[in-house]
């Protein structure tokens, strides 16, 4: 695959999946992302008067107020260009002015909420296929996801895990994600909900990716596939498996302890980004 001319914005969400108190939660998560510069961050790498947004709410139960809360802090930010896809099943796809609005949108955001909706949505539609090939040739085109949208931007995706003792083999479900990151595998709610076990079994499975966990009110901005800087206000973890030496995932059978040699672990603040080639750290300035 080509370098992408396009960037991805995914952000660690802080949404549930489905109980009384979601659109509550949902609220606190948009004016999170809101309050700590993410969703200005995401408008600011547009380009301007006119920027068209469209919210994608596959994957929540509450589409209707998924898009109006998004909608309304995008106009907070000065953009009264947002559209609402209310995408929730396979039925759903193939309309021709829903794929026109995804061809002339200048973002388009995934909502959290459930990643395999996504999935069982979007995977092999002409939706996803938009999306790929603007995202590879398009310099100024952002696809951003947060939570679940954002764990399902990967080619390789953590579909879910178990309870229990974590650092065994087959406690982390892993699935196909919408593919538009390569070699990298996205977590959320990350230092919120102790999830560092989980990452390392899903990089143990997949040595040659990175792991990225993204804290609550905390995204990356990516840039060709290849540069990652954090914003909002919290930390990014990096998990890298490209240096594992000893790594019993493929020999061990379900339940049994991993052993995993030489794993390297980054803590990227807001104001620090990594390159992902050659594993430098850049300092940037704070905004």
């Amino acid at each position: 695959m080509h370098t992408p001319k396009g960037k991805i914005v995914a952000i660690g969400g802080n949404e549930n999946k489905g109980d009384q108190t979601a659109p509550e939660a949902l609220e606190s998560t948009v004016q999170g992302a809101f309050n700590n510069g993410i969703l200005k961050r995401i408008h600011d790498e547009l380009h301007g008067i006119g920027t068209r947004i469209e919210v994608v709410t596959t994957a929540t139960q509450f589409p209707e107020k998924a898009g109006q809360v998004y909608t309304e802090a995008f106009m907070r930010l000065g953009c009264d260009n947002v559209g609402v896809l209310p995408i929730q099943s396979s039925c759903d796809t193939g309309r021709l002015d829903y794929l026109d609005r995804l061809s002339a949108a200048d973002a388009v955001m995934f909502s959290g909420g459930d990643q395999q909706r996504i999935m069982q949505v979007f995977e092999q539609t002409e939706e996803l296929q938009i999306l790929k090939k603007r995202y590879l040739h398009e310099d100024k085109f952002l696809i951003s996801g947060t939570s679940a949208g954002a764990m399902a931007l990967s080619g390789i995706m953590i579909n879910g895990s178990l309870e229990g003792h974590p650092l065994v083999k087959g406690t982390v479900s892993l699935t196909s994600g919408l593919g538009l990151l390569e070699h990298i595998i996205i977590d959320t709610h990350f230092v919120n909900r102790r999830r560092i076990p989980r990452l390392i079994e899903a990089i143990a499975a997949n040595p040659t990716h990175i792991g990225i966990g993204l804290g609550e009110d905390t995204g990356v901005l990516i840039t060709h596939n290849n540069y990652i800087e954090t914003i909002g206000s919290g930390l990014v973890i990096v998990i890298d498996g490209r240096k594992i030496l000893q790594n019993n995932y493929n020999t061990v059978q379900e339940g049994e302890l991993l052993c995993v040699e030489n794993l390297v672990l980054h803590v990227l603040p807001k104001g620090r980004a990594y390159h992902i080639t050659n594993g430098e750290f850049l300092n940037l300035p704070l905004t």
